[in-house]
């Protein structure tokens, strides 16, 4: 991802979250202070360098999330992604490498500009788990739906950056949120 893309993502998640919490201000039913723990799966389609080597990505994730009295919640979020290897060729020799896989580890915030519609960003550290086992920076802004019964449904563009290999995720999370 180049660096005039990341501000265009940074700027319009800003103005997302800028914009949701003056919209919900006064109208949000939220309870408030309430804590939830989501269990979600997610599949992701691959971008940048990493999608000539995987067409798909399957993982979970566990979510803590603190719901406070205002539009606003606070998310920790972590799991594992694992990208499916895609069979190549080189030099007439086909083979299939092996699969890729990455725990992130995510702090973020949901701004809810209505009752049930958020925007999200996310930002944390992606440990690759094979190959050369590096440490990404990861950024995500994204947008879903939750409601109070638990389910969450986003959709999010997930940056990976770091030691000269920079990739994505466009990747959707349906999950259930208990309350504890």
């Amino acid at each position: 991802m180049n660096t005039s893309t990341k501000w265009i993502a940074s700027a319009v998640t800003a103005v997302a979250i800028f914009f949701g919490s003056n919209v919900m201000a006064q109208t949000n039913t939220n309870p408030g202070e309430t804590w939830r723990l989501g269990i979600g799966i997610e599949g992701g389609i691959p971008t940048g360098n990493r999608s000539d080597f995987s067409n798909f990505a399957l993982g979970g994730t566990a979510r803590l999330q603190y719901d406070t009295k205002s539009n606003i919640s606070l998310m920790l979020t972590s799991g594992y992604y694992n990208m499916f290897a895609k069979s190549q060729t080189i030099g007439g020799t086909k083979y299939t490498p092996n699969d890729a896989g990455l725990v992130p580890v995510k702090a973020g915030i949901k701004v809810f500009a209505t009752e049930n519609i958020y925007f999200s960003g996310e930002a944390g550290a992606g440990f690759e788990t094979n190959y050369a086992k590096n440490t990404k920076l990861i950024v995500s802004p994204g947008i879903g739906y939750a409601n109070y019964k638990g389910l969450d449904i986003g959709l999010r563009y997930e940056n990976f950056s770091g030691q000269s290999d920079s990739y994505g995720l466009v990747g959707l999370r349906i999950a259930y949120g208990f309350k504890l």
